[in-house]
């Protein structure tokens, strides 16, 4: 045989190999911030993802064929996830992407699996304009608790259970921090409070001792936070160097390792809102958190929100694509619109979670406040996890 055929022949046979891969395998994109002070998130989510894949794809698959996950790091910067949505939709033909970790990211890239006709489960961003953005048919979905729900809680926690009345508010520059800020105020509006202090500043930044000092000078009892682990710390460690010792309480990034770690004993005491405490309350979460320090050789998830969201959402996608019998966008789409199967999950037992009209699989009864202590998250009222507590569901509509 010449050596010109011998080529041709390598090369239809690895064309072949490389058709038949693709025909046994469901590409799902995986979109996230892997390096950078996301990270925490990011790693979390894309690890209890792999974990619930690879669960699957040992129990047969889906439609006979085995998840191949496409992973992409958007380092949480909105022009990288642009261009990563573009090569997952248009290089990798992936049917469906799970992830996104920072609200900026979403609202930049999301619109491009909009167009495409292609579903995306957002299951840590929780900017409530998320799953806003596109009108029906709208292709977003996702399952973490929108910061509509997560300010309600924040505000009550701080004026109705505790009881303070001068809050101050301190968000980050980013899409996330700006929003939730809004959402914040509104909340306190509702309730005849406003804050008495706005401080901002941006990803990155070491020293919030200016921050810190307004809010105090402006007589806060309370700091309302909205922005990611690394800043965070330094709020807290500048209330540390000011001597001055105010509960803070925000959204759900305080439960970051970044945070917990990097603040040490000045982190103790904050309060946050969590889909999931890393602890043992149901045989499925007990379950889950063996398997992932198993698998990963940890104790403490780093993002134990970020990871059992990340492994739920698998296991959405996957009953839409069974029910659809088809890899196909629009009708994946539609099966979780309308999804039969009851999927016992590790923040909650999914139940009809979406419709055409509701893409928050998320209610407002599901998280409960978590607290920080010695390093871990733990529940901020015991009460709120006792007996039946434990698991709580989406009324059906």
């Amino acid at each position: 045989m010449k050596l010109n055929s011998i080529v041709l022949a390598i090369m239809a046979s690895t064309a072949l190999a490389g058709s038949a891969w693709a025909d046994d395998t469901i590409k799902v994109g995986l979109s996230g911030p892997f390096t950078g002070g996301s990270a925490a998130m990011g790693v979390s989510m894309r690890d209890g993802v792999k974990l619930a894949a690879e669960e699957i794809n040992k129990a047969g698959g889906v439609l006979g064929k085995k998840i191949e996950l496409v992973e992409r790091n958007d380092e949480a910067k909105n022009e990288v996830g642009v261009q990563v949505a573009q090569e997952l939709i248009n290089k990798e033909g992936v049917i469906a992407t799970l992830g996104y970790i920072n609200t900026g990211v979403a609202l930049a890239s999301q619109r491009f699996y909009e167009e495409a006709e292609i579903p995306v489960i957002n299951n840590v961003a929780t900017g409530t304009a998320v799953t806003a953005q596109f009108k029906e048919p709208n292709y977003v979905f996702r399952n973490a608790a929108a910061d509509a729900i997560q300010s309600r809680m924040i505000a009550d926690e701080a004026i109705n259970r505790q009881g303070f009345k001068k809050p101050a508010i301190l968000a980050d520059s980013t899409n996330y921090g700006q929003l939730g800020q809004a959402d914040l105020t509104k909340a306190l509006d509702k309730l005849g409070v406003k804050p008495v202090a706005t401080e901002k500043f941006n990803v990155g930044d070491t020293d919030m001792t200016a921050q810190v000092l307004r809010a105090k000078e402006a007589g806060a009892d309370v700091i309302l936070t909205y922005a990611i682990g690394p800043e965070l710390a330094q709020i807290a460690n500048a209330m540390a160097k000011l001597g001055w010792k105010v509960p803070m309480i925000g959204s759900w990034t305080l439960s970051m390792a970044s945070f917990i770690d990097t603040a040490g004993a000045n982190g103790d005491g904050a309060i946050m809102p969590q889909t999931f405490i890393q602890l043992p309350t149901t045989p499925k979460r007990k379950a889950f958190i063996e398997a992932y320090q198993k698998k990963y050789n940890v104790d403490r998830i780093a993002s134990p929100v970020s990871a059992a969201q990340g492994y739920d959402s698998v296991y959405l996608l996957a009953a839409a694509i069974n029910q659809a019998g088809s890899t196909d966008g629009r009708k994946i789409r539609e099966a979780l619109e309308n999804l039969n199967a009851k999927i016992d999950g590790v923040v909650t037992t999914y139940d009809h979670p979406f419709s055409a009209t509701d893409h928050e699989a998320i209610s407002g009864n599901i998280p409960v406040m978590g607290l920080v202590k010695g390093g871990r998250v733990v529940p901020a009222h015991a009460e709120d996890l006792d007996g039946d507590k434990a698991l709580r569901v989406k009324p059906k509509s």
